[in-house]
């Protein structure tokens, strides 16, 4: 059972991991970074709680950690209830959510692994935007995605903006790097026996519908909001395919295409 601390200094060395969060951390998987994951509200403490990562410690409102007590029971944390004056300080802003939970990164998924059991993934290329990244992270968890794995450019899905707009979803979604050389790391998703399909708003890509990719294990190409996928990736791929859209519109985030890739190559199960 986790015990329940009050810390009434914002500057008690407790509180290090959850300081100055505004500024610390933007890239902790870089050189300096502490790469620490960061979960904000109950709901996604609640779900780092019930994922991999090794817990650290909590900190909260009294009224948000109550909320939290039966998930409490299982985990021997530490957890510091805090007024908001002292979180905000401590945090460097006001915590709407009420409640940080703070953990160490979980060992890294293999990626031929991920590729090999996987019957659909998403792969990113360039994909750099927090926000972007945790929202693609969301609608792969909703739509059965088995994975995601990580081109070269892509944002730090650990990220603790990543993993607030995904909901938690980050934390349960397995996900990997791709190594090696890009793109011809391609060419292992396609000896794991899966079809590399790049998305692509050009002309004269084959439309999503017709592609033949439903029933199929697919691996899903999407590069960054803006100037998707680079010509060396796009010829790297299996087929080219494209989301039709009215006209005058020429694409859409790349998080509500992914979304409707993975419902259309049928992802989801039940």
């Amino acid at each position: 059972m986790a015990t329940i601390t009050p810390v009434a200094d914002p500057a008690d060395p407790r509180l290090d991991d959850y300081r100055d969060l505004t500024t610390a951390d933007r890239r902790p998987d870089r050189p300096g970074g502490r790469g620490l994951v960061i979960a904000e509200g109950v709901v996604v403490v609640r779900r780092l709680l019930d994922s991999p990562y090794p817990v650290r410690s909590l900190l909260g409102v009294p009224r948000r950690l109550d909320e939290l007590a039966d998930d409490l029971v299982h985990v021997d944390v530490p957890a510091y209830a805090a007024d908001a004056g002292t979180m905000a300080t401590a945090v460097g802003f006001h915590l709407n959510r009420g409640v940080l939970a703070v953990a160490d990164r979980a060992a890294p998924v293999d990626a031929a692994a991920l590729a090999r059991s996987a019957r659909t993934l998403a792969v990113l290329e360039g994909v750099n935007d927090h926000e972007n990244l945790g929202s693609l992270f969301r609608n792969a968890a909703a739509l059965g995605v088995d994975g995601v794995l990580l081109g070269p450019r892509c944002a730090d899905p650990l990220y603790r903006r990543s993993v607030r707009v995904s909901m938690g979803h980050v934390l349960r979604v397995p996900f990997a790097e791709l190594t090696g050389e890009w793109p011809a790391a391609l060419g292992m998703l396609r000896e794991a026996g899966l079809t590399v399909a790049a998305l692509t708003p050009a002309p004269d890509a084959v439309p999503l519908a017709a592609a033949g990719l439903g029933g199929r294990r697919v691996a899903l190409l999407l590069g960054a909001e803006g100037p998707g996928l680079t010509d060396e990736a796009l010829a790297a791929a299996d087929v080219r395919v494209r989301i039709p859209m009215a006209s005058g519109v020429d694409s859409l985030n790349v998080a509500t295409a992914a979304a409707v890739a993975f419902h259309a190559v049928g992802a989801v199960v039940s």
